[in-house]
């Protein structure tokens, strides 16, 4: 039960860090985006504010993943982007559409039908000589990321960046039940924090250049469809008996919710403070 509510007050915290980050990116100063770029958002309290969001959602992910399986987990951070739309609704001002309230109850069924399907286990460990081997895969991602940013694709930006978050996910699932001071020592953690660092710089440079909802949608998208698999196929995460069909309609309702909702393509602007009459 606990891990359920990780769960669930990581989701929230994500949908927050997305809108706040997406302002703070959106009214940067556009000149030089990419490493320029996020030296500028570094020291915006906003864009603060949205990272801070997205570090205690990905601990609590971390915490959640000891006992939960990676298809839940992810598709629960997923459904952020849904909470992005009702935080842009209720902060922003956007406007509800009827589509948006649809995708909304596609995204709660889907969530619905993993969760029941779920059985809590602990995942296969890694091994640490395989773990070596990967740290080499956040620095390939970073090069054809800096070939990307020099390119206007928002799409491969965000896929890139739902890569990393993939890594991410693997990665703590193994690690997220072995002893806290162990960590520093096991190469799976370095290459986690690796590819957390390069999501979130490619993710932001994405946010820049389009908009939230669609990038995050395509972004957590690659990463659930990613994880998912090699989650039930390598790291022993169980389903209920008989409840196979659950995991793959639950995940193609989730993933469906995430992409209209990302086509939706709100601009994330911040409301400007109301002018004085001359």
């Amino acid at each position: 039960m606990l891990a359920h509510i990780e769960l669930a007050v990581s989701t929230a915290m994500y949908g927050m860090g997305i809108v706040a980050q997406s302002v703070a990116a959106r009214r940067a100063d556009r000149r030089g985006a990419g490493l320029g770029l996020l030296a500028r958002l570094a020291t915006d309290r906003l864009y603060q504010l949205g990272f801070a969001g997205q570090v205690g959602g990905f601990a609590l992910a971390f915490l959640a993943r000891a006992e939960l399986p990676l298809y839940l987990v992810q598709a629960g951070s997923s459904c952020a982007v849904g909470l992005a739309t009702a935080f842009g609704v209720l902060a922003l001002g956007w406007r509800v559409r009827p589509v948006e309230v649809a995708m909304l109850g596609v995204l709660a069924a889907g969530l619905v039908l993993l969760a029941t399907a779920s059985v809590p286990s602990i995942a296969h460990d890694i091994p640490a000589g395989l773990g070596w081997v990967l740290l080499g895969l956040p620095l390939l991602i970073g090069l054809v990321a800096i070939r990307a940013c020099r390119t206007d694709s928002v799409l491969f930006l965000a896929l890139l960046a739902g890569l990393a978050f993939a890594v991410v996910a693997i990665s703590g699932r193994s690690l997220a039940d072995e002893p806290l001071h162990q960590l520093p020592l096991n190469p799976l953690t370095w290459l986690m924090l690796m590819a957390a660092v390069l999501g979130q710089a490619c993710m932001t440079v994405a946010l820049a250049r389009g908009s939230a909802t669609s990038t995050v949608a395509t972004m957590d998208a690659a990463s659930m469809v990613l994880t998912s698999v090699v989650g039930i196929a390598a790291l022993g995460d169980r389903v209920a008996p008989g409840r196979q069909w659950s995991v793959v309609l639950g995940l193609a309702l989730v993933v469906l919710g995430v992409l209209v909702l990302g086509s939706a393509g709100r601009p994330v602007v911040a409301r400007e403070p109301a002018r004085e009459a001359v």
